[in-house]
């Protein structure tokens, strides 16, 4: 597939480390889901689903490429409408895939009724206080980012319980994470009125793909050192954590539906 900054899609050169990354959410969130079938939402190519084994997983993404050629169950489909009657799925793991649509309310609302009363809801997304800058969505492929308290206010009213954890990295990692904020802060500085706001999505995606691409071509042996034990996932501190994990548990019967 292309490379784009919407999905990962390899881990050659110096993407290892955000391949890594989304690796290590599929590893410790594993850890987090009960027996039975898993719906991987907005799953991309389904480089990770194996680490959900043994448990059955169903892969859904709005890209019919992406899920080409994968050894499972997939289905072209938006989150917000999804193909499954009610309580389908014992676990929900959304990777990086919450921050991709405009109004959350819509996938929150759907995984709540596909999953099974007991079930587990799992949705990984960017520390909006750590991911680029937290006053500006940088990445274009974003609609929306979250901090701790937006992301449990988003997922409390779907939910009986919401916890948010946090998954950090190691000093490596963090190494490589401020060289690369060092690095867009000079370009934005660029930009101090902040012009690029006014241009179409499309043309920053463009501009932001390219922009990637050429920061990522660079071999590097510290990125191509990070693995999956660069990555961790606590429950405190998650103001700090590069990306927050909300664990959401049996459906809030009074307001899901409601949006």
């Amino acid at each position: 597939m292309r490379l784009t900054g919407e999905r990962v899609v390899t881990r050659e050169g110096g993407f290892n480390p955000t391949w890594q990354r989304h690796v290590a959410a599929y590893a410790l969130c594993a850890e987090l889901l009960p027996p039975g079938r898993v719906l991987d939402l907005g799953c991309g190519i389904g480089h990770s689903f194996e680490l959900l084994a043994p448990r059955e997983t169903v892969g859904v993404d709005l890209d019919a490429a992406a899920l080409a050629g994968q050894a499972r169950e997939t289905h072209v489909a938006d989150m917000r409408d999804l193909p499954f009657p009610d309580a389908s799925f014992a676990s929900v793991l959304s990777v990086q895939s919450l921050e991709h649509v405009p109004d959350a309310r819509f996938v929150l609302d759907e995984v709540a009724r596909v999953l099974e009363p007991g079930g587990v809801a799992v949705f990984v997304t960017p520390n909006r206080l750590t991911f680029a800058r937290p006053d500006e969505i940088v990445d274009p492929y974003h609609y929306v980012e979250y901090d701790p308290r937006e992301l449990r206010a988003a997922c409390d009213p779907f939910f009986a319980t919401v916890e948010v954890r946090g998954l950090f990295g190691s000093p490596r990692y963090l190494e490589l994470v401020a060289e690369e904020h060092a690095r867009l802060d000079r370009l934005l500085h660029l930009d101090p009125l902040r012009l690029r706001r006014a241009l179409p999505r499309r043309a920053r995606q463009r501009l932001y793909d390219a922009l990637l691409a050429r920061a990522r071509r660079r071999e590097d042996p510290r990125a191509a050192a990070i693995g999956v034990e660069d990555f961790s996932l606590r429950a405190g501190d998650v103001d700090r954590a590069l990306d927050l994990v909300a664990v959401c548990r049996g459906e809030n019967t009074f307001n899901a539906g409601a949006s």
